[in-house]
């Protein structure tokens, strides 16, 4: 593992490197179709044609009240068209994309720093949500946009007819996902139903990423800080030795059937079991919400808190924010659209769907609204309380990319052979995270 590291290491160095002297002389650019037009953003985000079209709602109103025009840019490959654009000298005027990107596009020299004071409505954003755009330097460097928890979705159809409850703890989970396996809840007589739904590959960090919460709720961390301005690693604690052994033993290694086949090399694409009506619980996103209504079924299954560990019930949060490129020239505007974007008007429209799309913002950063209000949904009442009260968020202010992955891989290994030692796996994985962070300048 420690070899892995290091034979990546040089090429993530040097596109960091690359970056940061190609957006030190970024001006005003010229990029975009608006890119001459002073009263024009650039505006990119990491979307699909469906997210995108919601987006296309929030714009028009943001130009029909402000006269300001987009140049809207929705983008796939968000990361390998961000690099050719800086090595242009040339990036957006504004981005929309994940929280835990901006420690690195920050130390890459990509974003200009944001006062909180200078965007109308900034009050109206939790501490919480704010606390996620500060820097290793304590500067901010984005606006809170978009936020939401992971959930776990149960099929409350199979519940009832095996006679059971929403489990509430790990044991609980466990015994409800071998009877999701073993007791036909779909009535066809044979036994092809699976308990949980797992993407556990090391692909772009799948098997870190879907673990967190489990890891957090068995009282683990995978870095933390020192409390001296750095992060040290923490994976190897005996916390994280009994989570990922009880995952690996109960779930991966289990009972057949606990998790869907395949699932040391699913992602998300591929890890669709529940939504195609073979398994009965998933510990995801909110955005998945729309799409198992159409195909589960509303009044088949249910958004519920997820099941407690030894240390509590905390999942992974995520979300989006608003970056203002490293570049000069439109300040007002900028700020302008970012103080639309998070506030009240601007919310509501990317909370809703229009024609079956899909809504951009899960949970509000703007405090003043509620997200199963707005939608209409209890459901999204249960998200919001765990983001706000039962959640924690990958650290965002160092390039936390490396991390995740080396995570992923040593956790995918020691889930796919069931053999492994957990404990020396996992001493492996903190002397390989000591050297992500040593790499950043962060282990003191």
């Amino acid at each position: 593992m420690g070899d892995r590291r290091r034979s990546r290491r040089p090429a993530a160095a040097l596109v960091a490197a690359g970056l940061a002297f190609a957006t030190a002389a970024c001006g005003s650019g010229s990029g975009g179709a608006g890119a001459g037009d002073p009263n024009t953003l650039e505006v990119w985000t990491r979307s699909d044609p469906d997210s995108a079209a919601t987006y296309d709602r929030v714009f028009a109103a943001f130009t029909r009240k402000t006269g300001i025009r987009i140049d809207y840019q929705p983008v796939i490959n968000f990361d390998q068209q961000l690099q050719a654009r800086a090595s242009t000298k040339d990036l957006p005027d504004v981005m929309i994309n994940d929280t835990a990107l901006m420690g690195s596009y920050q130390s890459q020299g990509l974003l200009q720093p944001v006062d909180p004071d200078s965007i109308a409505g900034h009050a109206q954003i939790s501490a919480k949500s704010w606390s996620s755009t500060v820097g290793l330097d304590g500067k901010h460097y984005g606006i809170p946009y978009s936020r939401q928890a992971m959930t776990l979705m149960i099929r409350t159809d199979w519940l009832r007819k095996l006679g059971l409850k929403v489990p509430r703890t790990w044991q609980q989970m466990l015994t409800v996902a071998k009877a999701f396996a073993d007791r036909d809840p779909d009535g066809d007589g044979r036994k092809d139903t699976y308990g949980i739904v797992a993407p556990g590959s090391a692909q772009n960090g799948y098997a870190a990423w879907w673990s967190a919460g489990f890891l957090w709720q068995g009282g683990a961390r995978i870095i933390e800080p020192d409390g001296k301005g750095g992060y040290r690693p923490a994976i190897d604690s005996q916390a994280a030795t009994r989570t990922v052994t009880w995952l690996k033993d109960n779930l991966f290694c289990g009972a057949k059937g606990v998790l869907q086949p395949g699932a040391v090399s699913a992602v998300t694409a591929t890890a669709t079991n529940f939504q195609d009506g073979n398994a009965g619980m998933y510990m995801t996103g909110p955005y998945n919400i729309t799409t198992f209504d159409g195909t589960v079924g509303r009044d088949k299954y249910a958004a519920v808190p997820a099941p407690a560990g030894p240390a509590g019930s905390d999942v992974l949060a995520e979300g989006e924010n608003v970056y203002f490129g490293a570049r000069t020239g439109k300040t007002r505007q900028e700020r302008a659209l970012a103080a639309f974007l998070v506030s009240p008007e601007g919310q509501r429209i990317a909370m809703t769907s229009v024609d079956g799309h899909q809504p951009v913002v899960r949970i509000p950063t703007n405090t003043t609204l509620d997200a199963a209000e707005v939608r209409g949904d209890p459901r999204w009442s249960v998200v919001q309380k765990a983001y706000e009260s039962a959640s924690r968020q990958f650290p965002n202010a160092p390039d936390f990319a490396p991390v995740k992955q080396d995570t992923a891989d040593s956790l995918n290994a020691l889930f796919t052979y069931c053999g492994s030692d957990v404990r020396s796996g996992l001493k492996e994985l903190n002397d390989t995270l000591a050297g992500d962070l040593k790499d950043q300048d962060l282990l003191k």
